[in-house]
């Protein structure tokens, strides 16, 4: 049981180590949305797979704390990054740019 959760916590971390890599490999905001939101979520939640599988066989019970931890994270992230996003969209327009149409100043 250990060697499963040892892995998935190995496969979470590794996981989001690529989202966070993508951070610092992509060049504009927009781009680096995508890797935290795919490849941190998904390490973040093998990662809490591995930990409930590992205290259930500690402690000989079901433990599923986790679970909200993890319901708390599917429903924050892609509204917070729907958000982040908005709010730079909104942004980059005042400032008379629309990255949507390569950069280009908009014409009204």
């Amino acid at each position: 049981m250990s060697w499963a959760a040892g892995t998935l916590v190995v496969l979470g971390a590794l996981l989001a180590f690529a989202g966070s890599l993508g951070l610092l490999r992509l060049k504009t905001f927009y781009e680096r949305v995508h890797p935290p939101t795919m490849g941190t979520t998904l390490g973040a939640g093998l990662i809490l797979i591995g930990s409930m599988l590992h205290f259930s066989a500690i402690e000989a019970r079901p433990v599923l704390h986790e679970l909200l931890i993890g319901v708390f994270m599917t429903l924050s992230t892609p509204v917070t990054y729907m958000l982040l996003v908005r709010a730079a969209l909104h942004r980059d327009r005042a400032e008379g740019s629309d990255p949507l149409h390569g950069g280009k100043k908009e014409t009204t």
